[in-house]
C-alpha cells in the first residue's frame, strides 16, 4: 500500500513535467517558424544529436556534473534554504582533485578530497546562516566569487602546467576515471553521479537525518516542538550539498578527456553550479527526478551542435533551449515558492 501511494505521489509531478516539455517544444517550434527556420528539421537534428547511436554517450557525459550540483540545490530547498553556493564548491572540488592526485596518484584520493573540500567550503555559509542570520543567497554568492578568484590563482600558480599555459597540470593517468564508451567523454563519473543521487534519496527519505532535514524545511517551528534542532538540520544541509558539488568538480576533471585538467579561467568547470538550479527545479527537487532532468539538460547541450548544422544559428539554438528549460522548470518553481510562502518567506 505504501509503495502504491509513493508511486502515485510521483505521477503528478512526472505528468506535469512531460506536459511542460511538450509545451516548451511547441513554443520553441513556433519561434523557429516565425524566424524563418525549419522547425521539424531543427528538432530532428536536436534529437539525433542527443539520442542517436554514438551521441547518447555525450548526453550522459554532459549531464554528470549537472546531476550533482542540482542535488546541492535540492537538498537546500528541501530544508527550506535557497543554497546557490554549488558553483564555488565545484571550483574547489576540481582544484582539490588535481592537487591530491598529483601527490597520491589515486582516483579515490581525488574523489574524497572533492567531497571534503566541497563540504568545508559550504561551512562558512552554514555558520553565517545559523548563528548570525545572514541570508544564504547573499553569503553563497559572495563565496562563489571568492572561490572563483582563489581557484583561478591556484590554477595559474601552484597547479600551473609548465608545458601548457592554458591549463593546470593534468590528472595523472593512474588517477583518471575509466571511459565507459571509447571515443567519447562518457566515463565512470556518470555512474558516480547516479549513485550519489540514489544515496541522497535514501538519506533524505529513509533515514532519521533526512526526516529532520525535510521537517525543518516544511515547518521549522513545528520541527523544534518535535525535538528537532533546525540549526543542526541547516548545517547538515549545507555540508551534504557541498559534498555533492565538490564531487561534481572532482569528477569533471578526472573523467573528461583529453585534457583531464582545469582550463584557463576555469572554463571547463564554470557555470555548472548555476545550471544545477534549473536541473533541480525541473526534477522537482527530488534526487531521482534530478537524474532524468540532468539527462534532459545534457541532451539539449549535446544536440545543440547538430541543430546548428540545419542552419539555425547558435543564438537561436540557445533561445530554443531556454524556452524548453523555462517551461519545464515552471512547475518546480511554483512548488518552491509555494513552500517558501507557506513558511512565511525565505
Amino acid at each position: 500500500m505504501k509503495v502504491s501511494d509513493e508511486l502515485r505521489s510521483y505521477w503528478k509531478p512526472l505528468s506535469e513535467s512531460v506536459l511542460a516539455i511538450m509545451i516548451g517544444a511547441l513554443i520553441g517550434a513556433i519561434v523557429l517558424w516565425l524566424s524563418g527556420y525549419d522547425a521539424v528539421a531543427a528538432y530532428k537534428a536536436l534529437i539525433e544529436g542527443s539520442f542517436a547511436a554514438g551521441n547518447f554517450a555525450e548526453t550522459l557525459s554532459k549531464s554528470t556534473p549537472l546531476i550533482l550540483t542540482a542535488i546541492t540545490f535540492a537538498i537546500g530547498a528541501r530544508t527550506g534554504l535557497f543554497n546557490i553556493g554549488a558553483e564555488g564548491a565545484v571550483y574547489f572540488g576540481a582544484i582539490a582533485a588535481v592537487a591530491t592526485t598529483q601527490a597520491l596518484q589515486d582516483p579515490l584520493s581525488g574523489i574524497l578530497s572533492g567531497l571534503l573540500i566541497g563540504a568545508l567550503w559550504m561551512l562558512p555559509a552554514a555558520l553565517l546562516k545559523v548563528y548570525r542570520g545572514v541570508h544564504e543567497v547573499i553569503s553563497t554568492i559572495m563565496l562563489n566569487w571568492i572561490a572563483f578568484f582563489i581557484a583561478s590563482w591556484l590554477a595559474l600558480s601552484a597547479l600551473a602546467n609548465p608545458q601548457n599555459q592554458n591549463s593546470t597540470v593534468p590528472i595523472p593517468p593512474g588517477a583518471r576515471l575509466p571511459l565507459l564508451v571509447q571515443n567519447s567523454t562518457l566515463s565512470l563519473a556518470f555512474v558516480i553521479s547516479v549513485i550519489a543521487a540514489i544515496i541522497v534519496y535514501v538519506v533524505m527519505w529513509h533515514t532519521k537525518l533526512g526526516y529532520e532535514l525535510r521537517t525543518s524545511g516544511q515547518n521549522p517551528r513545528a520541527a523544534e516542538y518535535g525535538g528537532i534542532n533546525p540549526r543542526i538540520a541547516m548545517i547538515w544541509s549545507f555540508l551534504i550539498g557541498g559534498m555533492t558539488a565538490g564531487l561534481a568538480g572532482a569528477v569533471q576533471v578526472m573523467g573528461i578527456p583529453p585534457s583531464y585538467s582545469i582550463s584557463q579561467g576555469l572554463a571547463n568547470v564554470y557555470g555548472y553550479g548555476f545550471d544545477g538550479i534549473g536541473v533541480s527545479l525541473v526534477g522537482r527537487n527530488h534526487p531521482l527526478g534530478i537524474i532524468f532532468a540532468g539527462i534532459l539538460f545534457g541532451a539539449l547541450n549535446a544536440g545543440a551542435t547538430q541543430m546548428q548544422q540545419t542552419g539555425v544559428p547558435l543564438e537561436m539554438v540557445k533561445v530554443i533551449e531556454g524556452i524548453i528549460i523555462v517551461a519545464v522548470a515552471v512547475p518546480g518553481l511554483l512548488d518552491l515558492f509555494t513552500k517558501l510562502f507557506r513558511r512565511g518567506g525565505p
